[in-house]
């Protein structure tokens, strides 16, 4: 006879070894009703609801569950990397590197401030947290949410820290790709796999975090912002002027060399005549306007040393690929779209 599992004893199931990792009797108790109350019926996902709902007359204890530091999380957070790595790890799987954004309407959470939240689009009141989710194929695997970003109005404010109680540690100021390395580095550390790096324009732009995993050996696919500095594929170096060699001073002055080309934005690149980056056809969606991509292979523009990057050198960098939509201006979505060759 088939036996057939509620979604409570599947989560019995699945919460199993993360409950053989919490030492305390207590906590062992009160984990599966929390979570529980976060996929039951309750309209709000606080404390009380979910106690009124599953566990009336023992607010207090849940509340204490919640509400108590004196608990190490991280054994729970190597198994939850595991487990992922068991569920869709593998050379085909992706690690996607983001930050998701928790509105706030207050001033008091940690880290809560004025500053961009994708989940509406624009900046927002809002706490921003780095994640890292492992994917292969369509299942995503959400593997890590934990690191709180701190911006600039709370760094800048020690004493606002301390009442909020931030270890001190935590109080400099570090951004989010420097903080999606530290949450690189400890899933690596716990043997999770994966074939692929990829992250956002928000991330991409950093030098030093591409830098960071290329050093780690890790294949890497990331966005940047039209306003990257690029050399074309021919660019080259050649011996500096003279003149602007005895303007220098030290051992650099005499092993600079300079690019044959200046840099320019992405952006401002010209459309690629080369048949292998020729445009193709694409839409986006609808009647909506309809346009051609254009790819190119280019090198990103990356400072030399302090005297160079004072004087707005930059040498040629990794290799990168830009993209651009073109859509024509005086197209209308009734008309016919036009090819790719303008006709």
């Amino acid at each position: 006879m088939l036996e057939v599992r509620t979604w409570e004893a599947e989560l019995d199931a699945w919460l199993g070894p993360f409950l053989d990792a919490l030492s305390h009797k207590a906590r062992r108790r009160w984990a599966p009703v929390y979570i529980r109350g976060l996929y039951g019926r309750t309209e709000r996902k606080s404390i009380q609801p979910i106690a009124a709902e599953l566990t009336p007359g023992d607010y207090d204890q849940l509340h204490n569950f919640i509400a108590s530091r004196s608990w190490d999380t991280a054994p729970l957070e190597t198994i939850l990397a595991r487990t992922a790595d068991q569920l869709v790890g593998g050379s085909d799987a992706i690690l996607a590197i983001d930050d998701t954004a928790v509105l706030k309407k207050g001033e008091h959470s940690v880290g809560v401030a004025p500053q961009y939240a994708g989940v509406v689009g624009k900046n927002a009141n809002c706490q921003v947290l780095v994640t890292l989710t492992l994917a292969r194929r369509e299942v995503p695997v959400p593997m890590a949410m934990r690191l709180l970003f701190l911006p600039e109005e709370w760094t800048s404010k020690p004493d606002r820290c301390r009442r909020a109680q931030v270890p001190e540690a935590q109080q400099k100021v570090r951004t989010k790709p420097e903080l999606a390395i530290e949450e690189l580095d400890r899933v690596l550390a716990a043997g999770v796999r994966f074939g692929c790096v990829v992250a956002d324009a928000g991330y991409g732009i950093s030098a030093a975090f591409r830098r960071a995993l290329s050093e780690r050996g890790l294949r890497w696919a990331v966005g940047t912002v039209c306003i990257q500095n690029v050399y074309t594929p021919d660019v080259t170096l050649a011996s500096h002027p003279a003149a602007t060699q005895a303007a220098c001073h030290g051992p650099e002055a005499q092993s600079f060399r300079h690019p044959s080309e200046k840099r320019r934005a992405g952006c401002q690149a010209e459309p690629s005549t080369c048949p292998r980056h020729a445009p193709r056809p694409s839409a986006t969606g609808g009647s909506g306007p309809r346009g051609h991509e254009t790819a190119k292979r280019r090198r990103a523009a990356k400072p030399t040393g302090a005297v160079a990057a004072n004087r707005g050198w930059r040498r040629p960098g990794i290799w990168i690929w830009t993209g651009w939509l073109h859509r024509p201006e005086s197209w209308h979505p009734a008309e016919p779209a036009p090819s790719p060759d303008g006709r």
